[in-house]
């Protein structure tokens, strides 16, 4: 029970961490790494991280965080970035072409691209790790191997 109890404030910590720190910084970013990343080890074994490795080692850390939801996350997309009054805001989302009104977005902000980017890939992940991916109920259907007929009477 401690273990669930555990994990799951770890996000809520890492959070409470990005959101009050001024900088991006390593060890910053290898706390996140080390708590939310799954990809990131099975993938280093393929060279796949090389890049985002090369980026964190040259301070890029908008480079690096957008890589770091590109690697670990493929199924979420950038949908927004916004500097508002100061604030960059990251738009995160499953479905980036649905209207905004329908899509279940994550939304974080803060003073610093890289880490409003690093809060929003916390966040979801934790909404991956809450709500796995769904399966559909409906089958899916395959297309008639002979000619198809229609079937309407339009008269």
């Amino acid at each position: 029970m401690a273990m669930v109890a555990e994990r799951a404030f770890l996000p809520d910590r890492l959070d409470e961490e990005l959101r009050l720190a001024r900088a991006p910084m390593s060890d910053l970013l290898s706390d996140v790494v080390e708590a939310t990343c799954r990809r990131l080890p099975v993938l280093k074994k393929s060279g796949l991280v090389t890049r985002f490795e090369r980026l964190v080692e040259a301070g890029a850390w908008t480079d690096a965080a957008l890589a770091l939801v590109e690697l670990e996350i493929p199924d979420w997309k950038v949908r927004r970035l916004v500097c508002e009054a100061g604030e960059w805001l990251c738009s995160l989302s499953r479905q980036p072409n649905l209207p905004m009104a329908l899509d279940d977005t994550v939304e974080v902000s803060h003073e610093t691209l890289p880490l409003a980017i690093l809060r929003a890939f916390v966040e979801a992940r934790r909404r991956s790790v809450v709500a796995p991916e769904t399966t559909s109920a409906v089958p899916p259907v395959r297309p008639p191997s002979h000619g198809m007929m229609c079937c309407d009477s339009f008269a």
